[in-house]
């Protein structure tokens, strides 16, 4: 196609432009400012990643999969999956083929930055050729997707139920003024491409809308106030950007490369953890998963208004968001960003220095100086047994672990045999993590002195904290779940099956989520009983209610909650529920109809 410029310049381009350069300009200054934010190491690793290619091809990889197909949505859930990357994705489109049409027809005006926007009004077309209307039909063909993604836009935001959300967010002024000039952008563009498409050309969308407007307004069509339109659409949608919700758009783009170079967030409100709170987008999707969300009281008080109120600066919300929070990960599993709501909360706990109980301080910390390793003490390898806090309250998940040992002829020692040793995450879900790091140094000694060479764990959370939080690169540190498989896989333990027995899996947080780990309780169980799944399982799993994340959540406010997460599990009606957590254990058993039992007390039944 060959194209006779109808003119380089037009101020009605004046809006967009106008908004473009103060959106840029924005996000540099806030670009330069994270960066700046970060610990020197911090920084030097990002900056190293950037050149490495390695790391750049995961950056390309993830903001392509995340920002524009958001492939963790459409896992979730397929009509907002197709919402949002219809947008995301569709927008970028015609950007890259409005870029692609001037570079292949007027290359002399790339320069004109604006040039690829509002291409179709400032080109005539005298002739087609294939690769002018393959052109056009794609740019029509994106626009379409895009419109159909705003339609389904509006019905989330009206009637959500229908695309299987029970809520969505509540806006703000600005988010308002950004979600309507965002929605008007789209339609406006239609109607000015189509009032053009008889000069400039067209396909299958704007030349029938074309001749349909010429039916009624005859062939003289204005089209100048619809590219008005159209470009003050996109200049308030820019202007107003950094100040709403839609700041997540180029916030992802940053967020990705520095979580793929391992930055983590060191301050509540600085550097990474800034860059996390903007890079929300507010969808709402953390609403729904929440397990707190069962009682709509609480909907407030989930990980998008969290970040609101982090970004407006709300003291006393922060602090009731953050203290009410169960942490148990559930808004990070499901957030097409993966914003980690559980450390933003920790973040904020330890801004404040939360203050604890002397009892509290006295359980976890006074005992260890009498602490002392049971059984074979001072032989090299072997298991050492770390019960801890709640599996000592549950003392049957610890007469369970101890004797399947034993029939397996496992060499063990017992770390706490007299109870009172802690691994240090509660310390840390208070935000009191230096005295988690002196938690963490004496319980060291203890490992290293046991000589073993594995460290067996029967609670997710003290699984978690010493796998991640606890140097022991040479010593294997396992879940029981895990390790009861591997003996059950290599026939130490010997299982009898009960035909007809049905056993649902609860995944905790901790040990699922939190972990990764879901196959291998399945595969133990397996051995003893038909394993059924709950309705909402793996990474969808439901919060058990009784997490120690809340510091403020009281027995009566769980209690919807801890109903919620036994409805989900009694799906598939099974005859019992068997779970790898000593808290989940003993929140179920409390509410439960059935019986509730450790994976461990169940295969010991059965040995």
């Amino acid at each position: 196609m060959r194209e006779r410029i109808a003119s380089h310049f037009d101020p009605f381009v004046i809006p967009f432009l106008v908004g473009m350069a103060f959106v840029l300009g924005y996000c540099l200054i806030a670009m330069i400012r994270v960066i700046a934010q970060l610990p020197k190491e911090d920084r030097k690793r990002f900056l190293v990643s950037l050149i490495t290619p390695k790391y750049l091809w995961m950056d390309v990889r993830d903001i392509f999969l995340n920002c524009l197909i958001h492939v963790k949505l459409w896992k979730r859930n397929r009509v907002l999956g197709y919402m949002h990357s219809s947008i995301a994705f569709g927008w970028f489109m015609i950007i890259v083929l409005g870029h692609l049409e001037v570079m292949l027809f007027v290359p002399e005006r790339i320069h004109l930055f604006y040039y690829p926007i509002f291409f179709n009004y400032f080109v005539a077309e005298t002739e087609q050729t294939i690769q002018g209307s393959l052109l056009m039909f794609l740019m029509d063909f994106f626009l379409l997707m895009i419109l159909s993604g705003i339609a389904l836009a509006v019905i989330k935001r009206f009637a959500s139920r229908i695309v299987g959300m029970r809520r969505t967010t509540r806006l703000s002024l600005l988010d308002r003024v950004g979600l309507y000039s965002l929605w008007a952008i789209f339609p406006l563009r239609l109607l000015a491409e189509s009032f053009t498409a008889h000069i400039s050309g067209g396909s299958f969308l704007t030349i029938p809308t074309n001749w349909i407007f010429r039916q009624f307004l005859g062939n003289d069509l204005n089209a100048l106030p619809t590219w008005w339109a159209y470009s003050i659409a996109l200049g308030v949608f820019m202007c107003v950007l950094p100040f709403t919700r839609y700041m997540h758009i180029p916030a992802e783009m940053l967020l990705i490369p520095m979580r793929n170079a391992g930055i983590r967030i060191r301050h509540s409100r600085k550097g990474f953890a800034l860059l996390e709170v903007y890079s929300c987008p507010a969808c709402g999707v953390c609403i729904d998963a929440c397990p707190m969300s069962v009682q709509k009281a609480n909907c407030k008080d989930c990980t998008v208004y969290l970040n609101r109120q982090l970004r407006r600066g709300n003291e006393r919300r922060i602090e009731e968001i953050s203290d009410k929070c169960l942490l148990c990960g559930k808004c990070t599993a499901v957030c097409q960003v993966g914003v980690q709501g559980p450390e933003l909360r920790i973040a904020q706990r330890e801004r404040r220095k939360y203050a604890l109980s002397p009892s509290f301080a006295d359980i976890n910390v006074r005992p260890m100086a009498s602490a002392v390793v049971h059984g074979a003490g001072g032989e090299s390898g072997g298991v050492l047994y770390f019960a801890g806090c709640m599996t000592q309250l549950t003392p049957s998940i610890r007469k369970a672990t101890t004797s399947l040992l034993d029939k397996a002829g496992v060499r063990w020692q017992m770390m706490d045999p007299d109870g009172g040793l802690c691994c240090g995450r509660p310390l840390m879900m208070a935000g009191r993590t230096e005295q988690a790091r002196e938690l963490i140094a004496k319980n060291l000694e203890i490992i290293r002195a046991s000589g073993c060479d594995t460290l067996l764990l029967s609670c997710p959370i003290c699984y978690k904290v010493f796998k991640e939080e606890y140097p022991l690169d040479d010593i294997r540190v396992v879940h029981h779940s895990v390790f009861f498989q591997e003996l059950v896989a290599s026939g130490k333990l010997q299982v009898q099956k009960e035909e007809g027995l049905k056993l649902v899996w609860h995944d905790p947080c901790e040990l699922g989520r939190g972990c990764g780990i879901y196959d291998e309780p399945r595969a133990a169980l397996a051995a003893a009983g038909e394993v059924v799944e709950a309705a909402k399982h793996h990474t969808e799993s439901i919060c058990c209610g009784g997490s120690l994340g809340s510091l403020t959540l009281s027995f009566d406010q769980r209690r919807p909650m801890v109903q919620n997460a036994l409805d989900n599990l009694t799906a598939a009606d099974p005859a019992e529920i068997v779970t790898g957590c000593p808290l989940c254990l003993s929140t179920f058993v409390r509410q439960a109809d059935r019986p509730v039992r450790d994976i461990a007390e169940v295969l010991d039944s059965r040995c």
